[in-house]
């Protein structure tokens, strides 16, 4: 058993993220065969994800505020605090804060094989795709 030494919060990439968003990490693969990766992750108001895809699906579990979760067809659905939400393998979808509101979720998911393949990152979610749906 361990306790973990304290992470620093880090600032997400804009390239894969649209307004601030930032990132704790919680639990990551420590031992062959392990995939299990957590992260809480806090949105400011309008910020959200480029769209992407993961390999094995991905469960985000909203712990503050209100999310907004799109996906390519066209469905765009709202979650509060307390709700999980499920995308499943390869489905390209984009999460993010709503409008007005902060939102933080926790992000859990396992990675592939090559981890370098575990989240498939595209282009980013256009100001049109994130408010309507």
């Amino acid at each position: 058993m361990q306790i973990d030494p304290h992470t620093p919060t880090t600032k997400n990439p804009p390239e894969q993220f649209t307004g601030d968003v930032w990132l704790d990490r919680i639990a990551f693969p420590r031992e062959p065969g392990q995939r299990m990766v957590v992260a809480k992750v806090r949105f400011a108001p309008g910020a959200r994800t480029a769209w992407h895809s993961h390999a094995h699906g991905q469960t985000l579990h909203i712990t503050q505020g209100t999310a907004w979760v799109g996906s390519r067809s066209g469905q765009k659905v709202e979650a509060h605090a307390g709700q999980t939400l499920y995308c499943p393998p390869n489905e390209q979808h984009w999460h993010g804060a709503s409008a007005d509101s902060f939102m933080e979720h926790l992000a859990m998911l396992d990675n592939a094989d090559d981890p370098a393949t575990t989240t498939t990152w595209l282009e980013h979610v256009t100001d049109e795709e994130y408010l309507t749906g």
